[in-house]
This record gives C-alpha cells, sequence and structure tokens, in this order.
C-alpha cells in the first residue's frame, strides 16, 4: 500500500502543505510551524477522553436534568423521563430528536471510538476507507448532543411564571455537557491516519510471510 509516510513525506497539519520527512517532529517549510507526522499518543489520549466521557454519561442518565416547580411543588425530570411525558402528551416528533440526540448520538459516538481504537491497535478486519468515513461521521454528529442542553436552557430562560410554573436545570446537565465535551476531545485526538498505517503494516508482514526464505544449511 502506498501512503505519503511509505515515500517519505508528511502533511503539515496547520496549512496542509506537503513536506519531505526529516524527523518525527520537524518544521514545516512553508509555514514553519513544528508538527508530528502523526499525532503523539493518538490511541491512548482517545481511549483516556471516551471513557471519561462513558463515565460521566452514566449520572447524566440517572440525574435529574431538569426540575419543574408548580406552585412551589418540584418534580424532577431525568433525560428518559422526559422523553416519556413528550410521548404521553403526544410530541412524538421531539421525543424522536431529543432521544436521538441525547441517548442515540453520545452512545453511537463512545462505542464507534473504542471500535476504531480496537481496530488502528488489532487491525482485526480493519478496511481503513470504511472505518475512517465512519471516522469522520462520528467527528460531525459530536457537537449535535448539545442540542438537549440547549433546549433545558431555553426552558430555564423562557418558562419562568414565578411561584406558578419555573423550570431550574438540575444536576445531570452538568455531567452531560462534560461527556458531550469529551467526546469531542477524543474523537479530535484520533489520527483516522493510523488505520491506513496499520493496513500497510500488516499488508507488509504478510508480503514477508510469503517469501520465501532460505534454505536450510547442507540441503538443496
Amino acid at each position: 500500500m502506498n501512503t505519503a509516510k511509505s515515500k517519505g513525506l508528511t502533511l503539515c497539519p496547520k496549512c496542509h502543505k506537503l513536506n519531505t520527512l526529516v524527523s518525527e517532529h520537524q518544521r514545516c517549510s512553508r509555514c514553519h510551524g513544528m508538527f508530528y507526522q502523526r499525532k503523539r499518543n493518538s490511541l491512548q489520549y482517545t481511549l483516556a477522553w471516551n471513557i471519561a466521557a462513558l463515565i460521566a454519561f452514566i449520572p447524566a442518565n440517572l440525574y435529574p436534568i431538569m426540575i419543574v416547580y408548580q406552585l412551589g411543588v418540584g418534580s424532577d425530570a431525568t433525560i428518559l423521563s422526559g422523553i416519556g411525558e413528550f410521548i404521553d402528551h403526544g410530541l412524538y416528533p421531539i421525543a424522536v430528536i431529543i432521544f436521538t440526540a441525547s441517548i442515540i448520538v453520545p452512545l453511537l459516538k463512545i462505542i464507534g471510538l473504542f471500535v476504531l481504537v480496537y481496530k488502528a491497535h488489532t487491525g482485526i478486519r480493519l478496511k481503513p476507507d470504511k472505518h475512517s468515513k465512519f471516522y469522520h461521521v462520528l467527528e460531525f454528529l459530536g457537537p449535535w448532543s448539545m442540542l438537549d442542553v440547549f433546549v433545558v436552557a431555553l426552558m430555564v430562560t423562557v418558562v419562568e411564571l414565578g411561584f406558578v410554573t419555573s423550570v431550574a436545570a438540575g444536576p445531570a446537565i452538568n455531567y452531560f455537557t462534560i461527556t458531550v465535551i469529551f467526546t469531542m476531545f477524543a474523537a479530535n485526538s484520533f489520527d483516522p491516519r493510523l488505520l491506513w498505517d496499520k493496513k500497510a503494516a500488516i499488508q507488509e508482514t504478510l508480503l514477508s510471510e510469503k517469501t520465501p526464505g532460505t534454505l536450510p544449511e547442507g540441503k538443496g
């Protein structure tokens, strides 16, 4: 497999100038910025951020994300219970949007990044073209999880009728925001070029195994 790395070339991440590889840490010939050929400790950082996001995702769904006060009596609402209330009131499109943005997208991104780290590390059933596209989809979907935070912030601002009815943000909003931010950090830490590097390494190994070796001494 022909790659820029195999040809002794490297791309500057700042100005996208293709440079001749001099060392792992070098200066770009156009913008003069220092850069590495690959993101340093990419898989380790991605895994660490992703695990932190998964840990924060648990209390984000267990704790109330907002508290609705009616006549001074507070009623807690988690993400799932809030979705259930939208369904009870027949607001199915809103329920689907909230469920997708608050549950499906974060879980898909966390699980997807775990899969990409595993593929880049082991190379098992690795398809760099498809997995690279999958990574870019995850990177695009990540910020949309903040939709739930936006909805809660909007309700806190708009639904303010004093003692009659008011809405306050619950403790889960902090954990959910942390989850979204950590998944964005995890996606940014992952270097999809490692998928192609692993594929190239696997092909080189297979090629070397197919190449006939020298005959044992005293034979042939």
